[in-house]
């Protein structure tokens, strides 16, 4: 339950460690808990500020020189992910920062252009205006230079919010309000970044200029908060992030690289100074958030994303330290490694179906990066696996097919290890699908209890994608359980699976 602020000012009084956190275009339109040794614990009141650079590319981070964001990623967390396109929505800003306030991808809030026509955020609210409901006392505060930033991504029942007329308006505004008021949660937009990649693109030395300004720009926003008075009372989570790159030569709404990558950089209670992590995405700035006022999300709430600190690796993650480089999918960088087809401990693939040949990556069920699977071929759907978080389990027999095979279609089984379960009760099946169909092919699970006879839990002969939770009963006596994915597919399209356990 969220502490009111009256009982939190209650509580303080002996003396913890501070903490201090992280965090972060011109467009054509419009309790925490601390205490030192031998001291009591002490309650120190929650902080949030999250900076969001519009049209930054993380790839020219290096490049630029960026003092006060480097800064913060030494200090902090940094983890790059990529966003969707199309079909599920382009990469532009109305989707982008939907996505990062309300912690849900495109399908659910539904803004899939900047005129936000048919936006759910009846459904899908911000996370300013979900902590408004659990503690109205709170105060938050939303700054922007794009007008539907405080107009319209973020609610009404935000306390403040204001509009920039330019980027050193809004970082003024900011500093300010974070310098003279009580705000506990505060988002702050910046837009001159996107701008300079419209007009010069991101090879152009005004890019890296305008990157530049942003980063001073933040300097001066995060100087406001370790100068506030109370500054050692509080404990700050920072976040800084993007709502999609740009390309090489300009623009953005696209499927490349450049502009479906995005980045959170975190630094606060839990960021391990220089981490490093591949299963953070842009969903999961709302709900990390709202975990530091103490805000559990309802089940009912549907978010994509997760806590920060909640996310934990699973069997297929441990495999990206032996991915390997391309072997027949030409396209791709030589020096990127992102497959493999040998199964992580405990799993099996059985492919005694699979005729013979075809692309060697492909061939069977595989394990994939997004930056390596979705990159093969561009513009097909596999921007739309979302939902997937660092290395993913694939069956795709539209790749697979690109390459001469014997006769057959695309036939491969993923076997999971035995999981513990209780006889006589119900266990739960959970994993992240992504399932497209352009073709023949069918998508069965399966589950199988000590061994016994296979049982159909969940056929796939539509689109489907989404997290997973299905319900089974264990039969009396049982003592374990074992998943199976089979895939077939005659140049269709693809299944991938991730994120898979059974809880009884």
């Amino acid at each position: 339950m969220r502490l009111s602020r009256s009982v939190r000012a209650a509580l303080a009084g002996t003396v913890a460690v501070a903490v201090l956190p992280l965090a972060a275009s011109a467009h054509a339109a419009s309790t925490k808990e601390g205490a030192t040794a031998g001291a009591a614990a002490v309650v120190k009141q929650p902080k949030s500020l999250v900076i969001g650079i519009d049209g930054a590319t993380f790839a020219k981070f290096e490049k630029a020189k960026m003092p006060r964001v480097k800064g913060l990623m030494a200090a902090g967390m940094t983890a790059t992910s990529n966003l969707y396109a199309n079909p599920m929505a382009p990469t532009s800003s109305g989707p982008g920062w939907s996505t990062i306030a309300t912690g849900t991808w495109p399908d659910k809030h539904k803004v899939v252009d900047n005129s936000f026509t048919g936006a759910r955020y009846d459904l899908y609210p911000d996370y300013a205006t979900r902590l408004e409901s659990a503690d109205a006392a709170l105060d938050t505060l939303v700054v922007g230079t794009w007008g539907p930033i405080p107009t319209t991504v973020f609610g009404p029942a935000v306390d403040t919010r204001l509009g920039g007329v330019d980027d050193a308006n809004t970082t003024a505004t900011a500093v300010s309000r974070l310098t003279t008021t009580d705000a506990d949660a505060t988002f702050v937009h910046l837009d001159e970044v996107d701008g300079a990649g419209h007009y010069y693109g991101t090879e152009h030395r005004a890019y890296l200029d305008a990157l530049n300004v942003a980063d001073t720009q933040i300097g001066r926003i995060l100087d406001a908060v370790t100068s506030r008075a109370t500054y050692a009372d509080e404990d700050w989570q920072i976040v800084i992030t993007a709502d999609h790159g740009h390309a090489p030569g300009g623009g953005h709404g696209g499927n490349t690289p450049a502009e479906r990558q995005s980045f959170v950089i975190a630094k606060g209670t839990g960021f391990a100074p220089g981490s490093v992590r591949h299963d953070v995405k842009v969903t999961d700035i709302a709900p990390t958030v709202l975990s530091h006022f103490g805000v559990v999300p309802d089940p009912a709430w549907q978010l994509d994303g997760k806590a920060i600190g909640s996310l934990a690796p699973d069997a297929f993650d441990a495999l990206r330290p032996a991915l390997n480089t391309r072997v027949d999918e030409l396209a791709l960088s030589s020096t990127l490694k992102g497959w493999t087809t040998t199964a992580p401990s405990g799993w099996t693939i059985d492919n005694s179906a699979m005729p013979t040949g075809g692309v060697t990556e492909w061939r069977g069920w595989s394990f994939a990066t997004d930056e390596f699977w979705t990159n093969t071929d561009r513009g097909q759907g596999r921007e739309t696996n979302v939902r997937a978080r660092n290395v993913f389990a694939v069956a795709d027999s539209d790749e697979w097919d690109d390459k001469a095979h014997g006769a057959g279609q695309f036939d491969s089984t993923l076997v999971s290890p035995a999981f513990a379960v209780t006889g006589g009760a119900t266990a739960t099946v959970s994993y992240a699908t992504n399932y497209k169909v352009d073709g023949p092919q069918t998508g069965d699970v399966y589950v199988s209890f000590d061994g016994g006879p296979q049982q159909l839990l969940q056929a796939y002969r539509a689109d489907r994608n989404a997290f997973e939770k299905l319900t089974v009963t264990v039969p009396a006596g049982a003592t374990t359980a074992r998943l199976s994915f089979r895939y077939t597919g005659t140049n269709s399209a693809f299944w991938t699976v991730d994120q898979v356990t059974l809880t009884s």
